[in-house]
């Protein structure tokens, strides 16, 4: 390996372990504020959809079919079904929508 490879791996490492160690440095109380408790709860749903929602759109050729998906997830969800029963619904609506298109 080169150095420069080398390098790009110490400061990967660096900061992957970063975000792991700081908190348990600033952090060695138990958090009492209530904005930060609520912060941290929906932080990990808040990048699971960032990471996921630009992927549906690019899932499909066609825009029409990936709104369908959407919209029949949203739906699904808001009306309280579970995950599988969701997903599985919003696949199934984007496929016939690629049929019907």
């Amino acid at each position: 390996m080169t150095r420069s490879q080398i390098l790009a791996v110490l400061v990967m490492a660096l900061f992957t372990y970063l975000p792991r160690f700081l908190p348990l440095t600033f952090f060695r109380k138990k958090i009492t504020s209530k904005f930060i408790n609520s912060a941290l709860y929906y932080l990990p749903y808040a990048v699971l959809g960032a990471l996921t929602f630009p992927g549906v759109f690019n899932s499909t050729p066609n825009l029409v079919e990936s709104c369908a998906g959407i919209l029949v997830a949203v739906f699904f969800s808001y009306k309280g079904k579970g995950l599988v029963f969701v997903a599985v619904a919003a696949i199934l609506a984007s496929y016939i929508v690629q049929f019907m298109i």
